[in-house]
C-alpha cells in the first residue's frame, strides 16, 4: 500500500496517490495528467479511479483527461451532475482497490456535492481520511462559493449544512484516522489554514474550531462567516469548467507555446486584444520590459495572481519569459483555466531590445534610502499591497493599504503624475502593482527593493503598534 501527498505549493493544493496490489487511485489531480501517469508507470500500476471530493473553485481539475487517457473511472459523491462521462457514487458507497477499500462520505458544506474519503486497510480499518475542501487542518472550508454560481444557494445555507457534516459525518470518525485535505495555508478555499498538510483527526477534534463540539449552529455560523473576504473573481468560471468540460491542455499547451519573433509578437499585440504577460523575476523586470505589460513573476503564487487579477478566463495572453520558462508558464496558466496563450516573445525580452523596440524601466530604491527619506518626511506618500491582514499586523506609520487583490478598487484614489513609494512583504507584490499600474497610465511609482521586511530591518522607521488582524487571507 502507498500513500502520497502531491503537493503544489503555488496553488496550495495536494493531490493524492493511493496504490495496492497494482491498482492505483487519484484524488483531486491537477490539470496535467502526465506526472500521475508516470508515477504509476514506475509502480507497474493502473489507475483505476480518480475521485474527485467537489467541483473545485481554485483549480482547473485533471480528472477528465486522466480518466480519457487512462481508462479510469471518474467518481463525484452525491447529487454531482457533471456534464460528462461519470460515476456518481451513493452515501456510504465503497469501492475496492487491490486490498483496500475506499468509503465515500457526502458531506455538504463547502459545496453541495462535497464528499470525503475514507480509506480503509486490508483488516477493515478506517486509516484515513481525504476530506477535500470540508476540513482542512485547523479549519474547515469556507460556504460561500458555491453562491457564485447557484444564486439562491446563501453561505448561510451552506454553513448550516457543513456543521452537520462535520459533527454527523467526520467527528463520529475514529481520533487516530489521518486527515488528508485539499489545501494548504495560502489557499483562499478556507480563511486561517494551518501550514501543516496532514494531521491526526483526534488533534484537529482538540484544536480545530470547527469540530468545537460545544459550538451550536448558529454559533459555528456566525464564527465561519465571520472575517470571508470576496474570493477571487476566477473561481465561479473554474468550478462550471469542472463541470462541464475543457479544451485539452495538449491543445493548450501546443497553441501557448508558439515561439514568434518580434514582428510577429508585435502584430499579434497590436491586431489583437492581447494582455502582454510578463513572468520574470521582479527586480529583471525592473530594468526593462515593454510598454504596457504586466509583470507576475513564475517564482512566487503565479496561477493565483492571474487568477486574481486578470478578471476574464477568456483574455488573449502574450508571454514574455526567461528561456525554457515557456512551457511552465502556460501549464500553470491553465491550471486556473487560462487557456488563451497564443505565444511567446523568442528571444525574449532581449531580442525585444535588440530590434530597437521602445522600452521602459520601474524606478526604484533600496530599502535603506528609502528608510533615510522616511526618518526625514514622514508625510512621504507610500503604498502598501500586502493583505489587509498582514497591515493590520504590522505596517509603517502613514503607509496606505491598498491591498494587490483589490487594487482595481483603489486607482481612482491615486493621482498619474504624483510619486507614490509601493511596497509589499518582499517585493513580489509591489512589482505585480507597479506594472498594472503603469500600464494604465501611472507615471510617478517607485519600488522599495525587499520591502517591509527589509525596510523594518533597517532600524530605521517606525512601525504601527499591532491592531488585531482579521483572520481572512
Amino acid at each position: 500500500m502507498k500513500i502520497e501527498q502531491i503537493y503544489t505549493g503555488c496553488l496550495s493544493e495536494a493531490a493524492y496517490y493511493i496504490e495496492s496490489e497494482g491498482e492505483v487511485a487519484i484524488i483531486d489531480p491537477l490539470r496535467e495528467s502526465k506526472p500521475y501517469i508516470e508515477r504509476a508507470a514506475r509502480d507497474k500500476a493502473q489507475i483505476k479511479y480518480v475521485f474527485e471530493t467537489h467541483f473545485h473553485a481554485d483549480f482547473v481539475s485533471g480528472h477528465i483527461e486522466l480518466a480519457q487517457k487512462t481508462g479510469a473511472t471518474i467518481v463525484f459523491g452525491p447529487t454531482a451532475k457533471p456534464l460528462y462521462a461519470a460515476y456518481i457514487a451513493k452515501d456510504g458507497e465503497t469501492f475496492q482497490l487491490g486490498k483496500l477499500q475506499i468509503r465515500v462520505i457526502h458531506t455538504p458544506g463547502h459545496t453541495l456535492e462535497s464528499s470525503c474519503y475514507v480509506l480503509s486497510n486490508e483488516a477493515g480499518k478506517d486509516i484515513a481520511l481525504f476530506s477535500g475542501d470540508t476540513l482542512f487542518i485547523n479549519d474547515v472550508g469556507r460556504p460561500d462559493l458555491a453562491q457564485h454560481v447557484i444564486a439562491d444557494l446563501t453561505q448561510e445555507k451552506l454553513a448550516a449544512h457543513l456543521y452537520d457534516s462535520l459533527h454527523n459525518k467526520i467527528m463520529p470518525l475514529a481520533d487516530d484516522i489521518i486527515v488528508y485535505p485539499n489545501h494548504g495555508a495560502g489557499s483562499a478555499c478556507g480563511k486561517n489554514l494551518s501550514k501543516e498538510t496532514t494531521d491526526t483527526l483526534g488533534h484537529q477534534k482538540k484544536v480545530n474550531y470547527g469540530l468545537n463540539p460545544t459550538l451550536s449552529k448558529e454559533q459555528f455560523i456566525k464564527e465561519l462567516l465571520t472575517g470571508l473576504v470576496p474570493p477571487p473573481g476566477y473561481f465561479p468560471q473554474n468550478v462550471l469548467m469542472n463541470l462541464k468540460g475543457y479544451e485539452s491542455l495538449d491543445t493548450v499547451i501546443d497553441r501557448g507555446t508558439k515561439a514568434l519573433t518580434v514582428r510577429e509578437f508585435e502584430a499579434a499585440f497590436t491586431e489583437t486584444d492581447a494582455l502582454v504577460l510578463d513572468v520574470r523575476e521582479a527586480n529583471t523586470f525592473a530594468k526593462g520590459f515593454i510598454p504596457g505589460s504586466i509583470n507576475i513573476g513564475l517564482e512566487g503564487q503565479y496561477a493565483t495572481w492571474v487568477g486574481t487579477l486578470i478578471p476574464d478566463l477568456k483574455q488573449t495572453i502574450l508571454l514574455v519569459t526567461n528561456e525554457g520558462q515557456e512551457e511552465e508558464a502556460v501549464i500553470r496558466m491553465a491550471r486556473v483555466g487560462y487557456d488563451n496563450c497564443i505565444g511567446f516573445l523568442k528571444g525574449g525580452f532581449e531580442a525585444w531590445q535588440q530590434a530597437g523596440k521602445e522600452t521602459d524601466t520601474v524606478n526604484t530604491i533600496t530599502a535603506e534610502a528609502f528608510a533615510g527619506l522616511l526618518a526625514k518626511n514622514a508625510n512621504l506618500p507610500v503604498i502598501d499591497v500586502r493583505k489587509k491582514s498582514e497591515y493590520d499586523s504590522e505596517h509603517l506609520i502613514g503607509a496606505e493599504n491598498m491591498p494587490l487583490d483589490f487594487l482595481n478598487n483603489y486607482m481612482a484614489q491615486l493621482k498619474p503624475n504624483t510619486t507614490y513609494y509601493v511596497h509589499c512583504a518582499g517585493g513580489y507584490r509591489s512589482m505585480i502593482a507597479i506594472s498594472i499600474l503603469k500600464a494604465r497610465g501611472f507615471t510617478g511609482l517607485i519600488d522599495v527593493t525587499g520591502g517591509f521586511k527589509a525596510i523594518k530591518e533597517t532600524g530605521k522607521v517606525k512601525v504601527s503598534e499591532y491592531v488585531c488582524p482579521t483572520t481572512m487571507l
